[in-house]
């Protein structure tokens, strides 16, 4: 008995799954909440150029990271909605995953979390926390403590994943604006 529980726990810590991971919602459950009025959803996915990344990164002040960013554009008929941009950022241990909805005018319009994997921090998940981002862009207050709320006991999961919604900001000014 005692070696059938290690090799479950062998076989989990293998997997690379963590014990605490939620998934809150699906990348369509996401589209959804974002854009309830959209009839159709595009694949928009993103390469930035040299000279892009750059743009991003003196925007965000944070390294642009990625080249490749997964992107949906949201219709009503042939009119633009929006966008949303999927992410993933290191709370304190584990990955977590967030969409970031994005007006035309590269304003955010919602955020997101998909699944959380920490232990600890899941705070993040609440509409006030959340409701934070919302009309605010990569030049206007983006960052803890400036504009954002730090939640006590999610310092990291708030820091990180606010990096990432200024950096998604800076994208959509640099590449999504209209």
């Amino acid at each position: 008995m005692k070696s059938l529980h290690l090799a479950t726990l062998a076989a989990t810590a293998a997997a690379g799954g963590s014990a605490f991971a939620t998934q809150y919602l699906t990348v369509e459950q996401a589209q959804r909440a974002m854009f309830p009025d959209a009839t159709r959803f595009a694949d928009a996915s993103l390469q930035l150029a040299p000279e892009q990344m750059r743009q991003v990164e003196k925007l965000a002040g944070l390294p642009a990271r990625s080249v490749n960013w997964r992107v949906f554009a949201a219709y009503r008929g042939d009119a633009l909605l929006g966008h949303m941009v999927l992410d993933d950022v290191i709370g304190k241990f584990e990955l977590i995953s967030y969409a970031v909805g994005v007006n035309p005018d590269a304003s955010i319009k919602q955020v997101e979390i998909l699944t959380y994997r920490e232990s600890h921090g899941f705070e993040i998940k609440s509409p006030a926390w959340r409701k934070q981002f919302v009309g605010k862009t990569a030049q206007s207050g983006l960052a803890v403590g400036e504009g954002i709320a730090n939640i006590s006991g999610a310092t990291l999961s708030c820091t990180h994943v606010t990096d990432g919604v200024r950096r998604i900001a800076a994208i959509a000014q640099v590449m999504l604006k209209k």
